[in-house]
């Protein structure tokens, strides 16, 4: 089978081709995908062929970097990977980087830190630099310098007519609402995004045993340590009660570890977390002076394929007695592993930007994060959701981990509607419907 317009090398996999599986493979194992046809996109033109193709078919698209989300249930339909558009070029002068839609935010940060310059990546290495920005992008300096998609100069994507868009700025509405509303408009096959000056910074951990020191306690107090940190301080705050399994590091089996992630560019970081140290016996202190280049380090999020299935919470305050209660439902006694992270959101983060990215006003961003199969993960997650409802704003785009299927939350009404007419005008077969 071929797809016109396109390639010669074009990739073009159907169920029980070889090759197929490991094609349609991603990060995240838990959702197996079984799309009628999959395009292995090397250029943006094969992109173009693929959304042609789907859309004289009536066939749903969806796209995978690398398959860290989930891009929807395309059983007859069309899924275009892009793993194999890998190109990263960095202007120095202009502090900006150009990444094609498969690029992985570890080879942004390796080809930016030569040049003394970073972009506004996330936590983990492995990520895809676009499908991230196109979600909002909450990174590692996020309260410094904002969302990633406010640092985008340029998109470059294929609407479902089939027509590539080179170029596009923030004077086009199509790039609004891209930015923050996803691959659901067209498929992003580039971007350009701006650099910040950051050649090190001070980072890293520090860990608590959740069993001698109660987690809750801990939690309070580093909710009134936000209060008094200055704006260019990122932070987050993890629980994760490791299960007893020889899979595991032994210093970590069976512990329920409690931490305090922070990134600060400043030259004052000892001075702002001492009174972090003063909250309990440290378990591990990885706080220091690093290149930026291991800023990844800070969280060591897994680099594994595995299952996963959560959600989030974008809250307006964090009630630290509710947020006890939902640690308690999530410790170790739970059914299930639950991972607990908090945000500190607020300051460049606060700030407005001609993008979709919504819920600005918020100051913090619970995530809850289990294992098993959706109903399973749902029955333990929702109750603790629902005890942070009275301050919940919305849901976070990039944080929908397997949750994707529900919408409802994701934008405040006046961010829906403007969504709703560019969709309406971009697309209106619904082509993206997966997206």
């Amino acid at each position: 089978m071929s797809l016109p317009n396109s390639t010669a090398d074009l990739l073009v996999l159907r169920p029980g081709d070889a090759g197929y599986a490991e094609e349609t493979a991603g990060f995240q194992t838990g959702f197996v995908r079984r799309p009628a046809v999959v395009v292995g996109a090397s250029s943006a033109g094969d992109v173009a062929a693929a959304v042609r193709y789907a859309a004289e078919r009536d066939l749903p698209l969806a796209v995978q970097a690398t398959g860290h989300g989930v891009p929807g249930a395309v059983e007859d339909g069309v899924l275009v990977t892009t793993r194999r558009m890998d190109r990263v070029t960095v202007d120095p002068v202009a502090r900006t980087a150009r990444v094609q839609a498969g690029v992985r935010w570890g080879e942004v940060v390796a080809a930016a830190a030569r040049h003394g310059l970073a972009p506004l990546n996330g936590s983990a290495p492995s990520v895809g630099a676009v499908g991230y920005t196109l979600g909002g992008g909450l990174g590692i300096l996020a309260r410094e310098f904002g969302y990633a998609a406010d640092h985008v100069r340029s998109l470059d994507v294929v609407t479902a007519d089939g027509r590539l868009h080179r170029g596009l700025t923030r004077d086009s509405e199509l790039y609004w609402g891209l930015l923050g509303g996803g691959h659901g408009l067209g498929v992003v096959t580039g971007l350009e995004t701006g650099l910040v000056p950051v050649a090190r910074l001070y980072g890293g951990s520090l860990a608590f045993d959740g069993r001698r020191v109660d987690p809750a306690a801990l939690l309070a107090a580093y909710e009134a340590w936000t209060r008094t940190v200055p704006d260019g301080l990122t932070s987050s705050f993890a629980a994760v009660p490791y299960p007893d399994v020889p899979a595991l590091p032994p210093h970590l089996r069976g512990r329920y570890v409690v931490s305090v992630r922070v990134a600060y560019t400043g030259a004052d970081g000892e001075r702002l977390v001492a009174p972090l140290r003063e909250i309990g016996p440290v378990l591990a202190d990885s706080l220091r002076e690093m290149p930026y280049a291991e800023s990844h380090t800070i969280h060591s999020d897994p680099d594994f394929p595995h299952a996963y299935y959560g959600d989030s919470a974008v809250l307006g305050s964090l009630d630290v007695a509710r947020a006890g209660r939902v640690l308690r439902r999530t410790g170790p006694d739970a059914e299930a592993m639950v991972v607990v992270q908090v945000n500190h959101l607020g300051g460049a983060l606060a700030r407005s930007a001609p993008n979709a990215v919504p819920f600005r006003e918020g100051r913090f961003l619970v995530r809850l994060l289990t294992t098993g199969d959706r109903e399973r993960a749902r029955a333990l997650l929702d109750p603790a959701f629902a005890l942070l409802a009275p301050d919940t704003l919305g849901r976070a785009v990039n944080f929908a981990f397997g949750a994707g299927d529900r919408t409802e939350g994701l934008y405040d009404a006046g961010t829906r509607k403007r969504l709703a007419g560019l969709k309406s005008l971009h697309d209106p077969a619904n082509l993206f419907r997966t997206a």
